[in-house]
């Protein structure tokens, strides 16, 4: 590959390297100049264009991205189409996604051009999810540099796989104490329950037994007969040693301990142990709070049937600091709400921007602009009426009374921003603020999106769902980002600081982990309304 600055009649053909863009006309980076490109920047006075050409023996991005991800694709993962040089990998089923760590590490280490990130090895995952990427960095790799990568992926097997999560039938003991109150027993018993019902998990039966060593022996027996996959324990006390009351109670029973202890915290005081070939767990004192802790680890690996041993327990140390963070099971501010009301559905609000002046539409609202007669933000407001929404609050600033107008008769929540014209923050905080207290989360949508339809918005949030890490719901097109997109509540604290003319995307790379994308095979979540050329051509596609 020649990369260079060329002359702009010797372009031809050439991939520009930056988007370039004139009076009405915008030139993106990758594009194939044509002859037509170059006259069009030959007229705006261009002399010359940063360009990158191909020769004999070089692979395209998109084909060598292509490659490379259906080389390091294992079971249970597929790849989506390339684009721009990436191809991202995603998940087929609800799993925990498997890294072969030091593949992927020799992989990056062959050539710069060619890079694989991917989740960390043993993360929970959902079906649809992202949990690998492969860039290819210039606009193509030579043949020969791409067969040596996939030799060495040939050569063993798939770096990246995802272990599905399997039926486990699970019977569950609590031991009780005098001091124990009944209500936190059957809040523990609701979350446990909740635990291993979104790894596909079913609790079979629930044993209670006084908290006494001869009680616990019984218990366990009852539970080994019945052949169940796991038998868990929660223990009124804390096990504090191997010779406490319901390890005791196990050994009795005729079991016997094969590990105490985690170097997981929270989850320090988790004690696994085996009765007639049937594993049991006793859960540490942390497991009666929802937040992430050790024990969430251990039961995703039950759940998809990876080994758990001595050795595996004990390596769990490096990352095993859980840090109070939104990668837990639910959200702190939906915790008290779920121990004691566990929910099959999420209630999400629909917030919808309409408080911008339009400036670049002149002395014209876009908003009020008509689509088939119907103005454009009544089309928007009655598309997400029309979804899973659970309420929709539109945030009002400039021409709110003309806004509300275009809107009467609709079952919506206005939210007025005084401080519109201080950017987009302040109508994001205003309709965050608006958002009832029952929803666990936002769908934040421009207004000015013609194409959105509720399959768009429903499908966004059908898969949301934080206890599986989807946190932040992204609908995607080619591989380019678009709106709108869903905020779990735990974020509307962050988003209502930002300041300035800006949205809250930055914090969607800084909880990669939380995301997940939704591709739509429509341009509509790429589509927005903002300039009277951008108005033009929409009608005359759409021939509205």
């Amino acid at each position: 590959m020649i990369f260079s600055e060329f002359p702009i009649f010797e372009a031809e053909d050439a991939i520009l390297a930056h988007t370039t863009s004139g009076d009405g006309w915008t030139l993106k980076k990758g594009r194939c100049l044509s002859k037509d490109d170059c006259l069009l920047l030959a007229e705006a006075g261009i002399q010359q264009v940063r360009a990158a050409k191909l020769e004999d023996g070089d692979v395209r991005e998109d084909d060598a991205a292509k490659a490379v991800a259906e080389g390091v694709s294992g079971e249970q993962v597929s790849s989506t189409a390339a684009h721009t040089g990436r191809c991202n990998l995603t998940a087929d089923v609800d799993g925990v996604v498997r890294i072969e760590v030091d593949t992927v590490n020799r992989l990056n280490a062959i050539d710069e051009s060619i890079t694989v990130a991917t989740l960390p090895d043993f993360a929970r995952v959902a079906a649809g999810q992202t949990i690998a990427t492969i860039k290819i960095i210039p606009f193509a790799v030579e043949e020969s540099t791409l067969a040596v990568i996939i030799q060495a992926v040939s050569e063993g097997s798939s770096p990246i796989t995802v272990a599905p999560f399997q039926p486990l039938s699970v019977i569950l003991i609590n031991t009780t104490l005098p001091a124990l109150k009944d209500s936190v027993v059957e809040k523990t018993t609701v979350l446990t329950k909740r635990r291993l019902e979104v790894l596909g998990g079913v609790t079979n039966e629930v044993l209670t037994c006084r908290h006494a060593e001869s009680d616990v022996a019984d218990s366990i027996r009852e539970a080994a007969q019945r052949h169940p996959g796991l038998i868990i324990v929660v223990g009124a006390s804390v096990t504090v040693d191997r010779l406490d009351v319901v390890p005791a109670g196990i050994v009795k029973a005729g079991g016997e301990i094969e590990h105490f202890g985690m170097p997981v915290d929270p989850g320090n005081l988790m004690l696994l142990a085996r009765c007639d070939g049937i594993p049991v767990l006793v859960l540490p004192g942390c497991a009666r709070s929802p937040k992430l802790n050790g024990i969430d680890w251990v039961l995703e690996r039950f759940a998809s049937r990876l080994p758990i041993t001595r050795d595996v327990i004990s390596g769990l140390g490096v990352g095993g600091l859980l840090v109070d963070s939104p990668v837990r099971p639910m959200p702190r501010d939906q915790a008290v709400r779920e121990m004691a009301d566990v929910r099959s559905e999420y209630s999400i609000a629909a917030v919808i921007l309409a408080a911008g002046q339009s400036r670049r539409m002149g002395q014209v609202n876009k908003l009020l602009e008509p689509i088939n007669d119907i103005p454009l933000i009544r089309h928007t407001v009655e598309t997400v009426l029309a979804s899973k929404a659970e309420s929709v609050v539109v945030v009002t600033g400039h021409h709110a009374s003309d806004v509300e107008k275009a809107l009467y008769g609709l079952n919506v929540l206005f939210a007025y921003n005084p401080d519109f014209d201080d950017g987009l923050s302040t109508s994001l905080g205003a309709g965050l603020a608006a958002v009832p207290g029952s929803c666990d989360g936002a769908i934040v949508c421009l207004g000015d999106m013609p194409g959105i339809q509720p399959g768009h918005v429903d499908a966004l949030i059908e898969l949301f769902d934080p206890e599986a890490g989807r946190s932040i719901g992204v609908p995607v097109h080619l591989g380019k980002r678009g709106n709108p997109i869903v905020w779990a509540r735990h974020f509307f604290d962050v988003m209502t600081d930002v300041s300035g003319d800006v949205g809250a995307r930055h914090l969607i790379g800084a909880n990669a982990d939380l995301v997940y994308e939704v591709e739509f095979e429509d341009t509509a979540v790429l589509t927005d309304l903002d300039t009277p050329e951008q108005w033009a051509r929409f009608r005359e596609t759409e021939a509205v």
